[in-house]
């Protein structure tokens, strides 16, 4: 059975045109074409690039925190209650306020000790702006010289002038030593990013960040095994243009620079506009839904491949209505740092305190009127005893 299952996943006509099999992209004359098993090493990159990664967040993206001064904000500690743990376990982070004064019934605290209790404790989960910061300048990194690369694969190559040039061959097309570094380190970016997903920062479009790294691995090792490379590196390099500019203003907006980040955050959107809702769907996109039929008659891949094309572009509009949003907020003054993380909760010390005291001053006017009951009491005791 499972050689049936394997026969038909590589069945010719799933993956390439029609009159074409897989001996036709055997290597011969000084050809080089992709293979399926090139992509098993995507997973050591990935696992390099988690070293990688890890070595840069430790020494430059700590170099770079400390030479700038960012600081982690000082949290208090949640004072140790098992009820309230089990609760935040169990139920939920934040308690309605129904829930807080059947709490506060349980542990004999107030209302606004059992509020104070549950801010610190979700503080305590979320990352600090110091791991913030090591993120966003690791992805900008990779990103700029993942450009870099990108343009330096595709410069010279006609069909980076002329789309047509794409299918000119195809899927004879030769492998380019440029072109399988390219593939196998981007590959090996995201596949990474869906290792480390757990681990770090989480953001509010969770979800829809899993899907576009599947639905980009998917693409990308479609794209290699029926030899859609050329269009392939096309649309790397245009993805990865913009993702420098968002890193960047990340970068700033955790350095507290708000004016460098709102310039280079609009810098970033003009990019995005160009590239993912004009360049990625009226160029790219229309050269692989449009061209292809002029070279070869459609088949499966053709059809599967424009569809993962069509589900990132849905992704970018999404996207697109997310940073309108925050490019609204950044001209209006009021965007405060990335909306996408969850964004830790104001703590001052100074309510903090003011709390403790009025505590402290409830409880001492608790002591004060049982002891001026007592005193009177004994008073009373006193003139009874000298009017004996």
């Amino acid at each position: 059975m499972l050689e049936s299952v394997t026969e038909w996943f590589w069945w010719d006509r799933l993956w390439l045109p029609g009159n074409l099999t897989w001996s036709h992209l055997e290597d011969h004359d000084g050809l080089v074409y992709a293979k399926p098993s090139h992509l098993y090493a995507a997973l050591p990159c990935a696992l390099g690039l988690l070293v990688a990664r890890y070595l840069f967040e430790r020494y430059v993206g700590d170099l770079l925190a400390n030479v700038l001064g960012i600081r982690d904000a000082v949290r208090l500690p949640a004072e140790p209650n098992h009820v309230l743990e089990q609760y935040f376990h169990h139920q939920t982070r934040a308690p309605s306020q129904a829930d807080v004064s059947s709490l506060c019934k349980k542990t004999s605290w107030s209302e606004r000790k059992v509020q104070i209790w549950f801010r610190r404790r979700r503080n305590q989960g979320r990352p600090g702006l110091r791991k913030k910061f090591r993120e966003a300048s690791w992805r900008c990194a990779f990103y700029f010289f993942a450009f870099i690369g990108g343009i330096l694969a595709v410069y010279d190559k006609p069909w980076f002038y002329n789309l047509r040039e794409v299918w000119v061959g195809f899927p004879k097309q030769s492998m380019l030593p440029s072109q399988y570094w390219y593939y196998l380190i981007e590959m090996g970016f995201y596949l990474s990013l869906l290792l480390s997903l757990t681990c770090d920062v989480k953001r509010k479009d969770f979800m829809e960040q899993v899907l576009h790294h599947l639905a980009t691995l998917t693409l990308l090792g479609f794209s290699w095994i029926s030899n859609y490379i050329r269009v392939g590196t096309l649309v790397m390099a245009t993805h990865d243009s913009a993702d420098i500019f968002l890193e960047g203003s990340k970068m700033l907006f955790y350095l507290k620079w708000k004016l460098s980040a709102n310039v280079i955050f609009m810098v970033f959107t003009l990019l995005f506009i160009l590239t993912r809702l004009v360049i990625l769907p009226f160029w790219l996109i229309h050269c692989t839904w449009v061209y292809p039929p002029e070279f070869y008659p459609p088949f499966f891949g053709y059809y599967f491949f424009n569809a993962m094309l069509f589900l990132l572009q849905i992704l970018h509009l999404y996207w697109a209505v997310l940073i309108a949003q925050m490019l609204y907020k950044s001209f209006c003054g009021k965007l405060e740092g990335d909306e996408r993380s969850d964004e830790e909760e104001d703590e001052s010390e100074e309510e903090e305190h003011e709390s403790d005291a009025l505590e402290k001053r409830n409880n001492g006017l608790s002591d004060k009127n049982a002891y001026g009951v007592r005193s009177r009491a004994n008073g009373q005791t006193a003139k009874d005893k000298l009017r004996d």
